[in-house]
């Protein structure tokens, strides 16, 4: 660059800034529209006010229905994966971080076992078989309460009664 320019440019510079402030000032500000104005409200409609209603219900029913089939799908690869072994875990108490007791079904046995960070103890063999029945009927029940929570709301809608009835 030519020594004359490194004396300039910054002149040039801030000569540019200025003209670009200077216009914006000598109008008024790029506030100057908006001081003196009172804001109006604007009329809101009952169709307009059902209508963002309804709106919000259909949004909540499909985040309803995708959460449904995602937890269909969802727990039906979990499910389908712990069992590809021919083990199911039957029932979990966790105890801590990184600690729990698990049941847990394998080629028709059942076994208490000790779940910590880095090891699996054995605890027991469970062989009642009243127990086993329990534990079995428990799991089966926890594997379907996403369908027995919409079954319930759905009861819980047919009790209410109808706003608009036809008379």
């Amino acid at each position: 660059m030519n020594p004359n320019w490194k004396i300039f440019l910054p002149v040039i510079i801030a000569l540019l800034l200025n003209l670009g402030c200077g216009t914006a000032e000598a109008v008024g500000g790029y506030l100057s529209g908006y001081e003196e104005v009172e804001p109006k409200p604007t009329a809101v409609s009952w169709w307009s006010t059902l209508a963002y209603l309804l709106s919000l219900v259909a949004v909540f029913a499909v985040v309803v229905v995708m959460a449904y089939f995602t937890a269909k799908f969802i727990g039906g690869r979990f499910n389908a994966r712990m069992s590809t072994g021919g083990g199911k875990v039957l029932e979990n108490l966790p105890l801590g971080p990184n600690r729990s007791v698990c049941v847990v079904e394998m080629a028709g046995r059942v076994f208490l076992l000790g779940v910590a960070e880095g090891s699996i103890t054995l605890l027991s063999e469970i062989t009642d078989n009243d127990a086993i029945e329990n534990l079995r009927e428990k799991n089966r029940a926890a594997n379907d309460i996403f369908s027995q929570d919409i079954n319930s709301i759905s009861d819980l809608i047919q009790k209410i009664p109808p706003i608009f009835k036809k008379k």
